[in-house]
């Protein structure tokens, strides 16, 4: 994985090594800028001094993750046939895990909350007639898939110079999906076409009403239990992404989910959610796809809900009404060395932050608790978002950006488990 470059004025330059990134923070030539996703800041360069390549950010768009690649294109031209070949370096693989299944489950709770509380008050008037929704509304899980996804987009134009973008513009048919077979009128009828339900099923059971004809009724309850969801979502985002990525004004490229699998299956390249981002497009040849992946996962920026609530929706406790604690807040990136106690290591990871000062820090093994906040040091603030540097089975023996980071953060024999250890 390239480690992204930024001038001595935070402009950015053409991503490096991570070889390279390491000298020149032992030379002292560069700063620490920021940890997540790493990036390093010149000191002695400038970006009118620099020779930019073509970048592509490339997107594959999906419910509950987004693939994103980040590569620089190289065109050139074979002299046998005079075709232009266009080869792609991978410089980078995220994967944006979205939360708006999260959302949606905490609206629905807070609906349930206050119907059940105002059923026992006074009577209030309806209102639904008063509030209309304006032309493209989302609904907020939804409305944060696009948000996310366009704020990431910006941050990597931030610290990456990006020329040009690149979406699969996915549409999923959920009735092909049910029937692989289906055509024509076929569309039009549903899944008891040929069964007249008001007369003939009635009041009855579909077990009893199919009872001499199981395979009928095995394909019935089959796709009844298929949730379509996840593809719904697609569906209702597709177009709301595309109208934010192209208002960027950079050069926009839209390609269908076919097109992926078959740039996918011709150049050997397995399943994946980054790895499909990357062969988005037009894509003849592709070079270091064999890295690891940075996962982002969304975690939110705390909630305005100070209260928590019995499971009738009424107040049992109330939170603390400030949400830093020792120069802490919780989601920060921290390294904890603890000298003393029972406890005694060095910890990095995401706090949760604690009135009393004794602290909770999420690491790459698991939940350590009880850490008090003088062996703390922030690393990085919280951005709403949580990392892990994930390897798969196909990567090389590479450490990556890993190492990078653990030269900067001055933490020996962590190697990779440095970035790992942050979500």
């Amino acid at each position: 994985m390239a480690v992204l470059v930024m001038d001595r004025r935070k402009r950015p330059l053409m991503p490096c090594s991570e070889k390279r990134a390491r000298l020149l923070l032992e030379r002292g030539r560069a700063r620490v800028h920021p940890v997540m996703p790493f990036t390093i800041r010149l000191v002695d360069r400038y970006q009118e001094n620099a020779i930019l390549q073509t970048v592509r950010l490339k997107l594959d768009p999906g419910s509950q993750t987004t693939g994103l690649a980040l590569v620089r294109e190289q065109d050139t031209t074979d002299t046998t046939t005079g075709e232009v070949v266009r080869t792609l370096t991978v410089l980078m693989l995220l994967e944006l895990q979205h939360r708006g299944s999260v959302i949606r489950d905490r609206l629905t709770a807070r609906r349930a909350f206050r119907q059940r509380r105002r059923g026992n008050v006074r009577y209030r008037p309806a209102r639904f007639d008063n509030r209309t929704k304006p032309e493209g509304w989302l609904s907020p899980s939804l409305r944060h898939r696009v948000d996310t996804t366009r704020t990431w987009v910006a941050r990597l134009r931030r610290l990456a110079p990006v020329t040009s973008l690149s979406q699969a513009l996915v549409r999923f048919d959920t009735q092909q999906m049910q029937n692989p077979e289906v055509s024509a009128i076929e569309y039009q009828q549903g899944t008891l076409a040929g069964y007249d339900c008001n007369q003939r099923k009635g009041s009855q059971d579909v077990a009893a009403f199919l009872a001499k004809q199981p395979e009928v009724l095995q394909r019935i309850q089959t796709q009844a239990k298929v949730p379509w969801k996840d593809a719904a979502a697609v569906n209702s985002t597709r177009w709301a992404l595309f109208q934010r990525l192209k208002a960027t004004g950079l050069d926009m490229e839209v390609a269908s989910g076919g097109r992926t699998k078959w740039n996918r299956h011709r150049l050997h390249v397995p399943k994946d959610h980054s790895l499909d981002a990357a062969c988005v497009g037009h894509v003849d040849a592709i070079q270091h796809w064999q890295q690891p992946v940075l996962a982002i996962k969304a975690m939110g920026r705390g909630s305005y809900q100070r209260t928590r609530l019995t499971k009738h929706g009424f107040p049992r406790r109330y939170l603390t009404r400030s949400k830093s604690a020792f120069g802490f807040q919780t989601g920060d990136l921290v390294r904890a060395v603890v000298t003393t106690g029972q406890k005694v290591g060095t910890y990095l990871g995401r706090v949760a932050i604690r009135a009393s000062g004794r602290f909770n820090i999420q690491t790459a093994p698991g939940l350590v608790q009880g850490i008090h906040h003088r062996f703390c040091t922030l690393i990085q603030r919280a951005d709403g978002y949580g990392y892990s540097l994930t390897k798969r089975a196909f990567d090389k023996g590479d450490a990556g950006t890993g190492a990078a980071c653990a030269a900067a953060l001055s933490l020996p024999g962590l190697s990779a488990g440095v970035s790992r250890a942050t979500g």
